[in-house]
C-alpha cells in the first residue's frame, strides 16, 4: 500500500492543519465567521418577530405589513408590471372585479 505525500502542519495554537494544499486555519476562521453571522441573523429574525408582535399587539396586520416591505423592496416598473399581469391572469380565470 503506498503512503499519500501529503503535507500536514499542526499549529500550536488550535488544531487546524494544512492537508493537501488546503489551509486549514484560512478555513477554520471562514467557517467561524459563517457562525458568527448565522448567530446574528438568528438574533435578527427574533428581534423582527417581536416587532412584527408589537405592531400587532397595536392593531396592524403583520401580513399585510410583510406583503408591504416586499413591494417597497421591488421598483415602481416591476410592481406595475405585476399588478398588470395579476390582473390579467385573475380575468382570465374569472376573479375579475
Amino acid at each position: 500500500m503506498a503512503k499519500e505525500n501529503v503535507k500536514h502542519k499542526k499549529t500550536a495554537a488550535n488544531d487546524a492543519t494544512d492537508v493537501g494544499g488546503v489551509s486549514g486555519n484560512r478555513l477554520k476562521s471562514f467557517i467561524e465567521r459563517v457562525e458568527r453571522l448565522e448567530e446574528e441573523k438568528a438574533a435578527i429574525a427574533e428581534d423582527v418577530r417581536d416587532v412584527y408582535g408589537e405592531a400587532k399587539a397595536s392593531g396592524f396586520d403583520p401580513k399585510i405589513m410583510r406583503k408591504i416591505i416586499s413591494l417597497r423592496k421591488t421598483n415602481l416598473e416591476k410592481r406595475r408590471e405585476e399588478q398588470e399581469l395579476l390582473e390579467l391572469y385573475m380575468s382570465a380565470i374569472g376573479m375579475a372585479e
